[in-house]
């Protein structure tokens, strides 16, 4: 039974190294060739772990971040897949095709197709998918030329390569052989490897006496800190993080790391909502972890570089983010405004671009993001790495929103997004646009407020707000906004505006 196993796991991990060299063999003319007919199939599933993503409002209109993917569709000759767990409202497609530059919606259309796994339950898109034989195939129909179509997911886990072999199409993600390298732990690993400035931290933690050990030496090590952040692995947006906080723990006394043992339920503090702490620690020891010190500094940033590394072999900058975060001592990424400051832009992108080429030299392929802590010193900024996202994340589709309608391109040397007619671009955005008096309002009232306001985007200005997570503001009174702007301020003010108008019409209610 285990040499069977064994064979049908190499003969899979065969079949899924062919698929991706075929993309390779394609991908000049599939990317570099906009008339070229060619297929993307899109997968935004959240394939992370359930018990995490079951505290996120909403999350299965996570799904809706990736419509930004059908500005695709500006290329004549492509023809666009789009998978979801349930149906998106007519109202939200046209929404999207209605910004495309140059190209009828009627056109569009024809090259389109939405599909729905009719599904809501918590399990992955992913896996709902491999459970419908007959969607799979229905997919594998609409596939004109196999060689010329790639799969684009949010993550790419066991799952989604098991979805790619069945439809015989590559994936332009990476290899879930390499995830380690996109873990807590494993970041911190190539962080160290490259001489990278990381917070002091003990990675690859299993337990409570593992964390309570690396408390304890972390404590030892720098008798002034206040407060240490326990991660796990797999955690995302902050879901998967904790604050320890020592109050009047010391690390000179012989017990001290039973004393924090002993402490822990007490003074570790769950970024997650209504998760308990004997449901964080059993978590943790399913996926593993990190205890660091907690970055502590007047002024401080958390910006983010975001990574792009192509079948070819090319490691990119893409963009560069200053992120907000809230929740417990800024754990939780709320949203971000690109380009990142100035002061230290260049500085985090050299580290990512190295970090990049690190990560290309393993095997990774597509997109990811490297996070830091910045504080001012005074002298400049120190940077320290915090962690790799090795998928789609919070800053991914906005900036891809932002290509996708002005066709510009980040200059990360100078700092600026210039459009084709020499023009810069900026922007603010955030998935995190929560207020209990926007239930109720349904995708074709927020349409028909943005029209009658001014504050959608303007194809002519190349200003203005795009929405996303349109699905989840009737249910969960929730969505995210891109504000595009000629500098990060303007686009600060059409934040500022459009929350003033929404609060505004809620209350006409």
């Amino acid at each position: 039974m285990q040499t069977l196993y064994k064979e049908r796991t190499i003969e899979t991990e065969s079949a899924f190294t062919k698929l991706q060299q075929r993309f390779t063999k394609h991908f000049r003319e599939i990317f570099l060739n906009d008339l070229a007919e060619k297929t993307v199939v899109i997968i935004p599933s959240l394939t992370l772990d359930s018990e995490m993503l079951k505290t996120v409002k909403g999350v299965i209109h996570y799904e809706e971040r990736m419509l930004c993917m059908l500005m695709l569709l500006r290329m004549p000759r492509t023809q666009v897949i789009y998978v979801t767990s349930v149906p998106i409202d007519n109202s939200i497609i046209d929404y999207y095709v209605h910004m495309l530059p140059g190209i009828t919606g009627y056109h569009a259309r024809q090259r389109l197709t939405i599909l729905s796994c009719y599904d809501a339950s918590r399990k992955s898109l992913t896996e709902k998918i491999l459970e419908r034989p007959r969607l799979i195939k229905r997919i594998r129909e609409l596939i004109k030329f196999p060689e010329m179509t790639h799969m684009a997911c949010f993550n790419v886990t066991d799952h989604e390569k098991q979805l790619a072999l069945k439809l015989d199409i590559p994936i332009y993600g990476c290899d879930p052989k390499l995830l380690y390298l996109g873990t807590k732990s494993g970041s911190r690993s190539i962080f160290k490897k490259l001489g990278i400035p990381v917070p002091d931290g003990i990675e690859n933690l299993q337990n409570e006496n593992d964390i309570a050990a690396a408390l304890n030496q972390l404590k030892k090590n720098n008798p002034a800190l206040q407060m240490a952040v326990v991660k796990m692995n797999d955690g995302f947006s902050g879901e998967g993080n904790a604050v320890f906080y020592y109050k009047e723990l010391e690390a000179e006394s012989e017990n001290s790391q039973k004393i924090i043992l002993k402490k822990l339920p007490q003074y570790l503090k769950i970024v997650a909502a209504d998760v308990t702490y004997e449901q964080y620690m059993q978590k943790f020891k399913t996926l593993g972890g990190i205890a660091e010190e907690f970055i502590n500094g007047e002024n401080k940033e958390s910006p983010s570089v975001q990574c792009r590394i192509n079948p070819i072999g090319d490691a990119d900058i893409i963009s560069t983010h200053d992120q907000l975060l809230g929740g417990e001592c800024g754990q939780v990424f709320l949203g971000a405004s690109f380009p990142a400051n100035n002061e230290y832009n260049t500085d985090i992108a050299v580290m990512g671009k190295m970090i990049a080429e690190e990560l290309e030299r393993q095997g990774v392929l597509g997109r990811f993001s490297i996070d830091f802590i910045s504080v001012k010193q005074p002298v400049g900024w120190k940077h320290y790495a915090i962690e790799i996202n090795l998928r789609k994340g919070g800053t991914t589709h906005p900036f891809l929103m932002l290509q996708f309608l002005t066709g510009g391109e980040f200059k990360w040397h100078e700092n600026v997004y210039i459009m084709p007619n020499g023009q810069q671009r900026s922007y603010f955005a955030s998935d995190n646009v929560v207020n209990e008096k926007y239930k109720g309002l349904t995708p074709h009232d927020l349409i028909d407020i943005a029209m009658c306001n001014g504050i959608q985007y303007d194809g002519a200005r190349q200003t203005g707000v795009m929405f996303h997570m349109i699905g989840a503001l009737s249910q969960y009174g929730k969505l995210g906004m891109v504000c595009i702007g000629k500098t990060v301020e303007e686009a600060k003010e059409f934040y500022a505006k459009t929350l003033e108008v929404l609060d505004k019409e809620s209350n006409q209610l």
